[in-house]
């Protein structure tokens, strides 16, 4: 008999965003009249910069010649992309190795396949609220999992408890879903913790594009002593809008070594690229030639352009809640707005309020953790006309 694996009987039936594209698509059969405005699901909206889309352009006509034709890439990546961000980190002080990064095709892969070179037996650290990622991928792997708990009194940016023992740390910062983003002495603090604890800091730098704030890290590696304990998984879905062109990388240093259970020290660098060489092919050539050039000046001036599009959304929706007297958190050098919901609604009775009264559709708080009840994520990645309407209805909220 084959055996199947037992850890998923623990998780939820569903993942959060097919539970709420299952509520609104019921909604929307019922009610075809209804004109649903959807800031729930992080997507992006605009196309990819005139730049971007030239230089794939470009790449798909190489490999249409003989000459210029590729087949399998450096599973790793390109060099000409890692020379490209290289330059992109060294812009706010980060001095990387080409051999430290890691090319794949989004964060999200990475956050879950990073742990197959982590023994099972670690403790996994996970704030709460969450991006559910974090905390299905170590269910499935029957991991033991501890909670730090964000709340309104700490700007849901949960701190190191030392009487807490932790192995393996996630941070995301700006924060997915609360849009809160850690100080430089903040992460100071987790750096130094993780140093105590002989810990791996898993930092997911997904929306760092959004930091308009200088003294605000985009970076992990911005803090002193952090390549000796912190990974860093980064994405192009936001920065760039590659949402459904699928590009991101890691970078995993190479002063991180820790010890398996016998006590033999390994490099955590060398173990991934012997993972990712094992199981995986790499990203393709024409989305990495797309991938190079949004970090040409040109290309980071429009994709710069579009990131202030999304933030002008962000802040529209945050004036309107502050019109309505509403507590919110992000929406600033962030894309969510973490919303209380009002009149001590529920997550996800809000959820159904706002979708059959108004038409909106954002996504329950409790979908990312118990501390996330009682609160509500939105999204500024709709177009204009769309949050501005949105904006309208929010007016008549209750």
């Amino acid at each position: 008999m084959a055996w199947v694996n037992e850890n998923y009987t623990a998780l939820q039936d569903s993942y959060l965003f097919s539970q709420v594209a299952h509520k609104v698509a019921d909604y929307s059969a019922a009610h075809p009249e209804t004109k649903i405005i959807r800031l729930g699901i992080g997507d992006v909206t605009l196309p990819l910069a005139p730049v971007v889309v030239e230089a794939m352009q470009k790449a798909a006509g190489e490999m249409g010649v003989k000459e210029s034709f590729r087949g399998y890439g450096p599973e790793q990546g390109y060099d000409f992309l890692h020379e490209a961000l290289v330059e992109y980190y060294a812009g706010f002080g980060v001095i990387l190795a080409s051999s430290e990064i890691f090319i794949s095709d989004g964060a999200k892969s990475d956050c879950g396949n990073i742990t197959d070179i982590f023994d099972d037996a670690n403790v996994i650290l996970v704030p709460d609220p969450v991006y559910p990622v974090y905390l299905d991928t170590n269910i499935m792997r029957g991991r033991k999992i501890v909670f730090m708990e964000g709340r309104p009194d700490n700007d849901f940016l949960p701190m190191p408890d030392p009487s807490v023992k932790a192995d393996i740390i996630y941070l995301c910062s700006p924060n997915n879903p609360t849009g809160a983003v850690y100080s430089k002495e903040q992460l100071t603090e987790w750096v130094a913790y993780a140093r105590k604890q002989d810990a791996v800091i898993l930092f997911d730098a997904a929306y760092e594009a959004f930091i308009d704030d200088p003294s605000l890290p985009r970076s992990i590696f911005e803090i002193e002593g952090a390549k000796e304990c912190a990974i860093e998984l980064c994405s192009l879905s936001k920065t760039a809008g590659f949402t459904g062109t699928r590009c991101g990388y890691t970078v995993v240093p190479l002063e991180l070594k820790r010890k398996t259970r016998t006590g033999k020290e390994l490099s955590l660098n060398k173990m991934w690229l012997r993972r990712q060489t094992t199981k995986f092919n790499g990203v393709p050539y024409i989305v990495q030639r797309g991938a190079e050039a949004v970090f040409t000046p040109e290309g980071q001036k429009q994709c710069r352009e579009n990131l202030a599009y999304y933030k002008e959304n962000a802040r529209l929706i945050g004036k309107a809640l502050e019109e309505k007297g509403i507590l919110y958190y992000g929406g600033k050098n962030s894309p969510y707005i973490w919303m209380q919901c009002p009149k001590g609604m529920k997550s996800w009775e809000f959820f159904d309020y706002l979708l059959e009264k108004l038409g909106i559709v954002g996504t329950p708080g409790s979908g990312f953790g118990a501390m996330g009840e009682g609160w509500f994520r939105l999204t500024a990645f709709a177009g204009r006309e769309a949050t501005e309407e949105a904006v309208e209805r929010f007016r008549r909220l209750l």
